[in-house]
């Protein structure tokens, strides 16, 4: 077929024309009264052609208007449950609650949260006291526990599953369908082209099969046309994405109920077993188990940090490792594993994340009498990026005083891992390895408030009940300790030595998240299907082969898609080209004379 032959008879313009075409002369629109009613009819008269040909190209619900009258609707009670709930299963309506749900997290992201960190909290209602009871009100404190977020939350998984499990098993009757028969009137559809050829109807529609199902059209033969049918990943695709949305939605409620955190620091030589009383900080969800805690213990070894010692990134951290020994249940063999950022341990659904490291320099605290009544390393909190850290020293039990009176000691301390204050008597760290430790303690005696039975941060010093030993100079007696050195207290009160070892110390997170898996599954899958919904497009095409009054066969081609795009025209000339090498248009006597005057122009 010549260039100019395949424009004449496979062009695909929405319209009919070229060899065997329909010669009838349209309308023209006349802009009146009688002309909507005759569009109206007309649109009427296409649905009643097109039957089945045009029907479930998607799943979505069709809308069904209730009956009316001039005084407004006339619905029942059962009416407008059924109003309802066809509009709270649409999914314009899941996607609004959608969106809702996404502005309901944005104040749990920008105001702290109780469950995350009271003190934040309690922080923020004390610099802002007029907006505490309004924040109060509106329960942004608690902002995934609230009523309003959870009425959302509920409303989009019931908007969700009433819409998917109907349009499910929809589709689901459609795949186990065949396409349906082509219409009478094939030029009315959107892309549509004819042609004529001396192939035998029958062999033209074997050819035609063929070709589509090359294609991978799902095809068969109804009558005297060939129907198929291409496209359902994107119904499918659509499908995927809300059901993903509902795997998210699972996902997220089985973390919040199920989920349990704690923190816990742990000094080198120092162990961890997964029990409620030895974690520092511990939160979970209401539906969690205590006793469902899983059995795994772990020793940190050796913690090891190192830095930039030059250039532009002077101190910044290159290496945070911490290296365990852990257990999976009691009495199993010790596995050793490297713990660092990002890196986390994984032990039986619980994974052990690295938060943070310090330094913990080890004391020793004598009595008037020299003995020891305590020795240990103390960890610090660091306050900058060169780890320069404060704590307290508590001595509670095993002291005496010189008269032999029970007492308890209390040093306020301060550390630095490189002493950077020599010559200025100033105390900070210029660099946050080990190269110059100091420590700087400051003494005190008395009550330290462990027995009042209220708790308190085991890291300050609450000095309320507490006298300071007093120097020469009547202030608080204080002194700057290089490991080795030792300060005696007045009176025969003691003594505090900074031991020539500085052990390190790390902080874990242990976390069980149960949805987390179900949660990235569903995202991977609401991306694919989602891709799937935009990119492919669900469409049928047609192919009619009839023998004409003449003898010659009519060979017509049709396509209809679920939304307007170019790609159904183009994609069906591809398809007509195609099988037109299989049925060639025949030639035309009538247009001989005119063939032979163009060829001669031509040439």
């Amino acid at each position: 077929m010549s260039k100019a032959d395949s424009n004449r008879t496979t062009g695909i313009d929405g319209t009919t024309g070229g060899e065997g075409t329909d010669k009838t002369p349209r309308t023209p629109e006349i802009p009146d009264a009688r002309n909507a009613d005759s569009r109206a009819a007309s649109e009427s008269r296409d649905a009643r052609e097109l039957g089945d040909a045009g029907s479930q190209l998607s799943t979505a619900p069709r809308e069904e208007r209730e009956d009316t009258v001039i005084g407004g609707p006339t619905l029942g009670i059962v009416g407008w449950v059924r109003w309802f709930w066809r509009q709270l299963t649409s999914m314009r309506v899941a996607l609004i609650l959608l969106f809702l749900l996404s502005l309901g997290s944005i104040p749990g992201s920008l105001i702290p949260q109780a469950n995350v960190d009271e003190l934040k909290v309690q922080e923020f209602k004390d610099r802002h006291e007029t907006l505490t009871p309004v924040y109060d009100s509106l329960q942004l404190f608690h902002v995934y526990s609230s009523v309003w977020f959870s009425a959302i939350y509920i409303l989009l998984f019931i908007s969700l599953i009433g819409c998917i499990v109907p349009r499910t098993w929809q589709f689901v009757g459609q795949l186990r369908g065949r396409p349906p028969a082509a219409p009478k009137r094939l030029n009315r559809l959107p892309a549509y082209t004819t042609w004529r050829t001396t192939v035998a109807p029958e062999a033209a529609r074997e050819a035609a099969l063929s070709v589509l199902k090359k294609r991978r059209f799902r095809a068969h033969t109804v009558g005297d046309a060939v129907a198929a049918e291409k496209g359902y990943v994107r119904e499918a695709g659509n499908l995927m994405f809300h059901v993903s949305l509902i795997v998210l939605l699972v996902a997220f409620a089985s973390g919040v109920l199920f989920k349990s955190e704690g923190g816990k620091l742990i000094v080198e030589g120092d162990g961890f077993s997964n029990t409620l009383t030895q974690y520092d900080d511990f939160k979970s969800g209401s539906l969690f188990d205590t006793d469902e805690l899983a059995p795994f213990s772990f020793t940190l070894d050796q913690f090891t940090g190192t830095y930039a010692r030059s250039g532009p990134q002077l101190g910044t951290p290159r290496t945070f490792k911490a290296a365990v020994r852990y257990t999976t249940e009691a009495g199993s063999a010790e596995r050793k594993a490297d713990i660092e950022v990002n890196k986390p341990l994984d032990v039986d659904g619980s994974k052990v994340y690295l938060i943070s490291h310090g330094y913990a320099p080890v004391v020793t605290v004598r009595d008037g009498k020299g003995k020891p009544v305590f020795t240990g390393a103390v960890p610090l909190l660091p306050i900058d990026n060169n780890v320069s850290s404060t704590g307290a020293i508590k001595v509670m039990d095993g002291y005496r005083d010189k008269n032999g009176k029970k007492d308890q000691l209390g040093f306020a301390a301060f550390f630095v891992p490189t002493y950077g204050g020599k010559g200025s008597g100033q105390m900070f760290s210029r660099f946050p390895a080990l190269d110059f430790p100091v420590l700087n303690v400051g003494a005190y005696h008395g009550s330290l408030g462990v027995d009042s039975g209220l708790p308190q941060n085991v890291y300050q010093l609450n000095t309320d009940k507490m006298k300071a030993f007093k120097d020469s100079k009547g202030n608080v007696l204080k002194k700057t300790l290089l490991p080795g050195d030792k300060l005696t207290l007045p009176d025969g009160a003691g003594s505090i030595t900074f031991e020539k070892g500085v052990k390190e110390w790390a902080s874990f997170q242990i976390s069980h998240q149960p949805g987390d898996g179900w949660a990235l599954g569903g995202a991977i899958a609401a991306i694919a299907g989602l891709a799937g919904s935009l990119f492919i497009q669900r469409r049928r095409v047609w192919v009619r082969a009839v023998r004409g009054a003449d003898g010659v066969t009519v060979v017509e081609m049709a396509g209809l898609g679920r939304s307007e795009s170019a790609k159904l025209p183009e994609e069906l000339a591809e398809l007509a080209g195609t099988l037109h090498s299989e049925a060639p248009t025949a030639p035309d006597p009538a247009d001989d004379s005119a063939v032979e005057t163009v060829e001669g122009a031509e040439k």
